[in-house]
């Protein structure tokens, strides 16, 4: 089957990609960068996001939105990729799919049209320490409607109106992060196009999202997987697109170096790479929007194919650019950092790889 982009999913990718040209380029983002202790979700991009309706992509119209599927938003995701662009868009979505498919129609009255109207910030606190993004390996347990632990390293956290916590049971939760017992954290973070806090909840009311449990929570962590396989897909490009032009403008012994066999060569390997990222991140998005019975499969290559192939292109981005390259001043850093953060997002490549062997080898 051969699987591609809509012309309305494209007039999306265009104004995405145009709008960022003109209103937040990377000296936009090194500001966010260079003030780490600033909240790092930009409030006039944020504005400017929920104006677009690029927040209101996933929210049905009947709660203000545009009702469009994760394929729209992963189209939106890869673009943000491409920009290194800062902000919560990513936790927000996710936040509001849990409410959207685990809420009471009163609870999805309260939040989604302020979801996409780009009115509130919310993030997901699913995991305790450690690699395991499942069920099994969430941050809280409830009791009687009060939550307690700790979620390391929740984006956004500290800036979030509300936090949708995943607890051991299934269940998720809508914690208000200035309630009593509820301790957010801010913690350093190597990619600093992103914010971290540390979660620590003890015995901190909340309130269970009517639908939930372990089915909807992985179909969180698939959509979740997706988004980010799409954002590393879009720093890939990026940073083969920048060390393809290096080559071709950086004269070394009379002709560009791009013409050197070496770099030829491992450039053709990254394009084919890459492409093949593009479209395995797009696929999953779509097998998850039509339900398709490879959908647990598709989202497993293509976080495993994204995560191993924006690190492959962020790390030749930086050799080929030779010193330059290493240097703060550089942009080659910004997208490196962003792809090893968001590699282990949602489960690693060897994670992944392991799901798939599950799926495909009989036990």
């Amino acid at each position: 089957m051969e699987f591609r982009l809509n012309d309305e999913q494209r007039a999306l990718q265009d104004a995405v990609r145009s709008f960022l040209r003109g209103k937040f380029d990377l000296a936009a983002v090194r500001k966010v960068y260079d003030d780490p202790d600033a909240a790092g979700n930009p409030a006039e991009l944020w504005k400017a996001l929920g104006e677009q309706g690029w927040l209101a992509v996933l929210v049905p119209e009947e709660y203000d939105g545009l009702g469009l599927g994760l394929l729209d938003a992963a189209v939106i995701a890869r673009c943000l990729g491409a920009g290194a662009v800062p902000g919560a868009y990513a936790s927000t979505l996710l936040a509001g799919e849990a409410i959207r498919l685990a809420g009471s129609p009163e609870q999805q009255q309260a939040w989604l049209p302020r979801v996409a109207g780009g009115e509130v910030c919310l993030t997901m606190a699913f995991r305790a320490e450690g690699n395991d993004w499942s069920v099994s390996g969430a941050a809280f347990g409830a009791d009687r409607e009060r939550l307690t632990g700790r979620a390391p390293a929740v984006e956004y956290a500290a800036a979030a109106d509300a936090i949708v916590a995943v607890s051991r049971d299934g269940g998720l939760w809508i914690v208000d992060p200035k309630s009593g017992g509820a301790h957010v954290t801010p913690v350093p973070a190597l990619d600093r196009t992103t914010r971290l806090a540390d979660v620590t909840l003890s015995g901190v009311a909340a309130e269970r999202l009517a639908g939930s449990n372990a089915d909807i929570v992985a179909g969180l962590l698939n959509r979740g997987a997706v988004l980010a396989a799409a954002d590393l897909t879009g720093i890939a490009r990026e940073a083969l697109t920048r060390t393809v032009q290096y080559g071709k403008d950086r004269v070394q012994f009379g002709v560009p170096v791009g013409s050197f066999q070496a770099i030829k060569h491992a450039m053709a390997d990254l394009g084919v790479a890459v492409t093949m990222a593009e479209h395995t991140a797009l696929y999953a998005a779509y097998a998850l929007d039509t339900g398709a019975p490879d959908a647990g499969l598709a989202v497993s290559v293509a976080k495993a194919k994204a995560s191993d192939t924006a690190r492959e292109a962020t790390a030749a981005m930086i050799q080929f650019h030779g010193g330059i390259g290493f240097t703060w001043e550089h942009d080659t850093h910004l997208f490196y950092k962003r792809a090893k953060r968001l590699e282990y997002a949602y489960g690693d490549a060897s994670a992944h790889r392991e799901r798939i062997a599950a799926m495909v080898v009989p036990a």
